[in-house]
């Protein structure tokens, strides 16, 4: 069973994203660009005048765009260390020095 924490955690390394992040998030816009496109075949077939033209225009056009916005990866960004302040951590209680010559020497 993994915790999972709450305060924030000092990053060493200035690495990108995970891939399967970076392609989950594309897939994603082109699932919503499809579902656009999906929405715009319909209403190109009942509408008339203008706003027709405008809904084959999108039905058209978006797959490429769809494809294209899909297939860019993101360019890994360059990373900053960030300083984090130390967090308020109880500490252990100092140790208490006696001036009895019999707490100094044990085998006594």
């Amino acid at each position: 069973m993994s915790r999972r924490r709450d305060t924030e955690v000092q990053s060493v390394t200035t690495a990108a994203d995970a891939r399967s992040t970076d392609r989950r998030s594309r897939q994603n816009r082109y699932l919503w660009m499809m579902g656009i496109r999906l929405a715009c075949l319909p209403l190109a077939v009942v509408t008339e005048g203008w706003i027709r033209w405008v809904f084959i225009v999108g039905a058209v056009v978006l797959p490429y765009i769809a494809v294209v916005i899909a297939n860019a990866a993101a360019q890994p960004s360059s990373g900053t260390i960030q300083s984090i302040s130390p967090s308020g951590r109880p500490e252990l209680p100092g140790t208490t020095h006696s001036d009895d010559p019999r707490d100094q020497n044990p085998s006594a």
